[in-house]
């Protein structure tokens, strides 16, 4: 069950009251820049979150101020498209609201009801534009490497460590594709959720992956299903080599 902190209460609630209740998620940004696209990388974590629960989501992208740059940058990131929230009114019957915005509040404040999950800001001198990088995943690693309400220092360092993990775990994941699969450990696939659903610990989930890399008892494809499944959430393309030369 995914519990996450209400910045308005500073206690936990449940993200989806009724699982099967639609969950209505906007990401409020106010403009296209590190921040901005910090605050939509939170609000499709928490989309692929309760999704993997088997929450159905309605997710909701607010703001007038530069929203093809926003929109561009979101898609570099891995981020599933969030509908215009202009216009629209409430969903009939959906369980419950979240507002996913910075923190100290502006997060649909005026709105009224809901949970708020507040995000810290990001202090980078680096060009921000809507095509990121060579590639973009490594922004989105640097992003998830920190827990959502500690500010983060993005430069050219934090990329490279990025681009280092990344390059290393996909070549890892295919050259263990390449190996029978086998199934996921049950304390591996608890470890993994209890961090994520413990208020989107993806940085918890992040050193369950690095623990797996390496844990002796470990069948290769039994790595693979691992990482296959926890991409869903991180959405990193950790398969995107699988079948190309190692």
């Amino acid at each position: 069950m995914l519990r996450i902190i209400d910045a308005r209460t500073g206690e936990p609630v449940e993200a989806a009251p009724a699982r099967r209740g639609l969950t209505r998620i906007e990401a409020h940004v106010s403009g296209f820049d590190a921040f901005g696209l910090r605050v939509l990388v939170v609000a499709d974590l928490l989309v692929r979150a309760l999704e993997l629960g088997g929450t159905p989501v309605w997710a909701l992208l607010t703001g007038d101020r530069e929203q093809a740059e926003l929109r561009a940058g979101a898609a570099a990131l891995g981020i599933r498209p969030f509908e215009d929230s202009r216009g629209l009114g409430a969903a009939l019957g959906e369980a419950q609201v979240v507002r996913v915005g910075p923190e100290g509040g502006g997060a649909g404040d005026e709105a009224g009801g809901g949970v708020r999950m507040a995000v810290a800001p990001v202090d980078t001198t680096l060009p921000v534009t809507p095509g990121l990088d060579r590639d973009p995943a490594a922004w989105r690693l640097a992003l998830l490497g920190h827990p959502r309400t500690r500010r983060v220092q993005l430069d050219a360092d934090a990329l490279d460590e990025a681009r280092r993990t990344l390059a290393r775990w996909r070549r890892a994941v295919a050259g263990w594709a390449e190996r029978p699969s086998r199934p996921i450990p049950g304390d591996v696939r608890a470890r993994l959720r209890a961090a994520w659903e413990d208020d989107l610990d993806v940085p918890g989930a992040l050193r369950v992956l690095e623990g797996v890399e390496t844990r002796p008892d470990l069948t290769d494809g039994a790595r693979f299903e691992t990482y296959a499944y926890a991409d869903r959430l991180l959405g990193l393309d950790l398969t995107r080599d699988v079948g190309r030369t190692v």
